[in-house]
Parts: C-alpha cells; structure tokens; sequence
C-alpha cells in the first residue's frame, strides 16, 4: 500500500536529504550516520520522519518502510545519540516523589511562554505557537497509547481512563486533537495534520520525538509515564494563562475551548498519573523509578529548549518559525 498521509517535508540534512530522496521507493540504500547534533534539524527531522511512519505515515511512501530493517537500523542509530544526549543533559536519580513535588510549584516570578503570551504576547506570536504545538496536539494522546500494553492492573486501567478523556470520552467532536484544529481554524491557520512540520525547528521536533522514543520502547516505558505525568501536572495552570491570552486577543469560545478543557482535566489527570499510575507501576516495578524520573526531566529539559527559542525570537520581533 501507499501511504495517504502528509507530503513528505524539505529535507534540512544530509541525513533527511537521503531519507526523503529513499522513502518514496520501496527498495532504497539508506544512509550512514556519521556526527550529527543530537538536537540539530538534519537528526530530529530524520527521526521524526522514522517515526511518522508508525502513525499516518507520508504520501507517496510504502506502507511497508516502517518495518523496513535497513530502516530500524537507521532509526535506532539516531535513537542512541539522541537518548544519550538526553541522559547527559539532564540530573537523573532515583526520587521520584521529588522531582513531582517541583513540578507541582510554580516560581511567583515565573517567566515563560504563556506567562508571555498572557501579559503582553501579540496575535502573530500567538498563532506562531499554535503552530508549534499543531505537530503534537493533531495527535494528541496518541504517543501515550503505546504504553497501554506495557502496563498491568491499577496503572494501565488509569492510564486508560485518562487516555479515554484525551480521546474525547468516546465523542470524535471532543477528541482534543479536533479542539486543537477548531483553535487552528478560528486563528486562520491550517488544522491538517503535519500542516506545519516544515516550518517548526528542531526544538519543537525533540519534543515530540521524546514521545514517540519513550512509546516505542518497552524498556523506557517508566520515561513514557513519567513524561505524561510532567505533562500533566504543568498543563492546568499554563491552559489558564493561555485562555486569559486568546480572550485578550479576541478569540470566541470555539477557540479557547481546547484550553479551558485542559484547566479541568489535566488538574484531574495529573492526580491520577502520580497517585495510580505511577504509584501502582513503582509498587509492581520499583526499579523502574529512575526511568520515571528521566522521563519527567527530559520533559521539562525539551520544553525550556523549545520556551527559549521562541522567547529570544519573539523579544527580537523575528519570527520563530521558517518559511
């Protein structure tokens, strides 16, 4: 079969480059890796083009590269430097009720980008962070179902049931991923999915790469919960701030619902990630807790990567996007 998905995005790379000439083939050499960033365009595009094919895939592209061996060989190269890097980079240990309970406090001189967006961001920065996030929240939740079969009991019940909420509750028309594209739409952006994937830098690309990492791994199945976790509990208070900021700019209640879904449900959901999912996992699997504490720091290590690139162009007046 070939693919439907979104065209196959401009190559930013020697890596991509290779990657996008051999994905419309059925039968092509990859490339070798050789050094490369390990949060630079040519890797994170490459690996998210790796990835992609796991969820809609490309248009124009065989359904049959995503088990492609040559291809897993070249995805599991980037892997390595990328989750070496990621290691590197942040603290690590072993403490998991820590590392919650600091993410469960906000600083009073907090400085970020809905803080930003709330007090005095304009309309283009606005849609330019919709655009952003539009390569994850199209596909909201997805990332996270991945770790429903690597769960047992008390923990992978309560991961279904916040997996059920992501999801709409059964209802496609209250899916957050069609909330977000209602928000892209009242913006006058384009709510298609990976619309925007040749337009955002790598900073937002490593976050959703993260995900897919995390997903796709059995063995860091304890990073995927405590990624989610992170997520959650930082969602609430930065969804208020994003709703004061679209009701200043002038955005009607079909936008701002995305945001005043979250105010709720992630204050909910962060309880049940931290008290039945990760509690019950780490009674099940206690070694797991550094991994869970990797993965809450990774996150918040990729999110500041990505909060600063968009601060220091948007106080430059540049744009945060190409293209």
């Amino acid at each position: 079969m070939i693919g439907k998905g979104p065209a196959l995005p401009r190559p930013r790379g020697p890596v991509c480059e290779a990657l996008v000439a051999a994905l419309p083939r059925r039968h092509a050499r990859l490339p070798r890796v050789g050094a490369l960033d390990p949060f630079g365009e040519d890797l994170q595009l490459a690996l998210y083009l790796c990835y992609e094919l796991h969820y809609r895939g490309f248009a124009g592209v065989p359904d049959g590269w995503e088990w492609d061996p040559e291809l897993l060989r070249l995805r599991r190269t980037l892997e390595e430097i990328f989750l070496s890097a990621l290691r590197a980079e942040v603290a690590g240990g072993d403490d998991v009720a820590g590392v919650l309970e600091d993410e469960l406090v906000e600083r009073v001189d907090a400085e970020g980008v809905s803080h930003h967006l709330r007090d005095r961001g304009e309309l283009w920065q606005l849609r330019e962070y919709v655009m952003h996030r539009s390569v994850y929240h199209l596909k909201e939740a997805d990332p996270h179902a991945w770790v429903i079969p690597r769960l047992t009991g008390r923990a992978k019940a309560a991961l279904v049931a916040v997996e059920f909420d992501e999801f709409g509750g059964g209802r496609a028309e209250r899916m957050h991923s069609r909330l977000f594209a209602d928000l892209m739409e009242e913006l006058g952006l384009d709510s298609s999915y990976g619309a925007y994937v040749d337009v955002v830098p790598a900073q937002m690309l490593a976050i959703v790469n993260m995900m897919s990492l995390f997903g796709l791994h059995r063995g860091l199945r304890g990073a995927l919960v405590g990624h989610f976790a992170a997520a959650e509990i930082t969602t609430a208070p930065s969804a208020q701030r994003m709703t004061c900021a679209l009701e200043r700019l002038g955005v009607g209640p079909r936008g701002t619902l995305f945001f005043t879904e979250h105010i709720e449900a992630d204050a909910v959901h962060e309880q049940v990630l931290r008290r039945e999912v990760i509690g019950d996992l780490l009674r099940a699997e206690p070694g797991l807790a550094a991994d869970v504490v990797f993965g809450v720091q990774a996150t918040d290590l990729l999110e500041q990567r990505l909060g600063d690139h968009l601060l220091v162009c948007w106080k430059s007046c540049v744009p945060s996007v190409s293209g």
